[in-house]
């Protein structure tokens, strides 16, 4: 699932690199676009991809916010695992042949995470974006001490499990995530964190200032609405691939991690002057 926002320019490169992967895989799948309210070509641009081998669907969302465009989507799905990614596709969608094998071997979620000791940017953050990016995470962690990085666009869970947990959830936002992975977290589900080569596209919604400052808060109201045994510790497990260096601030020492080592490297992420050019 994709939510959109005025997505015109960006999301023609994001639904065919994501459809011709696809295309070539064991499992069958289909591709959700949820409109959250878009005023330019975004509906005629998903239109256009239909009638391809890969099922692709427009469903609208009236209600504006990141966090309610993917409930919709969520909502909606009889499939065995859901997830979502962004529009840019800063994280590639060729992580997902790390996912899938995860959500089949029994974890309820799979992120994505660019503050693993071995992800890495190809494309960085700018520094006030990095800076506040920072300061979210030390304020995440009192919601979701496992998690090393809830904010990565790319995750995604065992359609029954997420589907139990989005109806008492409140935030609309962007911190939407951050609440459903401390749902399942409290409820003792198994969350898995994968390090992916990541790539700042420019063009996003997300205001630093007025965005951050309501991200805040939302963590706030997401530590006193989350109900669940706060002590529970589900199992952590990083997917570490070695062939990368090492970037970004690497978690505290968490004595539930098990790291797995993978013979595959991870998948290349866009061009980014392709992207220069399509903006």
């Amino acid at each position: 699932m994709i939510p959109a926002l005025n997505e015109e320019f960006r999301l023609p490169r994001t639904l065919e690199r994501t459809l011709a992967h696809l295309a070539v895989q064991p499992y069958s799948s289909a591709v959700v676009v949820v409109d959250n309210g878009s005023v330019d070509r975004t509906a005629e641009v998903v239109r256009s991809f239909t009638g391809g081998s890969i099922p692709v669907h427009l469903i609208g969302c009236a209600r504006r916010g990141k966090g309610s465009a993917v409930r919709r989507g969520f909502l909606t799905s009889r499939s065995r695992f859901v997830g979502f990614m962004d529009a840019d596709l800063a994280t590639p969608v060729e992580t997902l042949d790390a996912v899938v094998p995860l959500l089949e071997g029994g974890a309820t979620a799979v992120i994505a995470s660019r503050h693993l000791r071995t992800a890495a940017r190809a494309v960085p953050q700018g520094t006030v974006r990095r800076l506040g990016g920072g300061a979210f995470r030390l304020a995440a962690r009192s919601v979701l001490p496992s998690v090393s990085d809830s904010q990565c666009g790319f995750k995604f869970f065992r359609t029954p499990e997420v589907q139990a947990v989005l109806p008492d959830s409140l935030v609309d936002g962007f911190s939407f995530d951050l609440e459903i992975l401390s749902r399942l977290h409290r409820s003792g589900h198994r969350i898995l964190e994968v390090p992916v080569v990541w790539t700042d596209v420019g063009g996003s919604t997300f205001n630093p200032v007025r965005h951050g400052l309501r991200s805040f808060s939302d963590t706030i109201r997401i530590h006193r609405s989350t109900p669940g045994r706060a002590a529970c510790q589900s199992p952590r497990v990083v997917i570490e691939p070695t062939a990368l260096t090492a970037v970004g601030e690497a978690p505290p020492p968490d004595p539930t991690i098990t790291t797995i080592l993978p013979a595959e490297p991870l998948p290349a992420p866009l061009d980014p002057m392709t992207l220069t050019e399509a903006r």
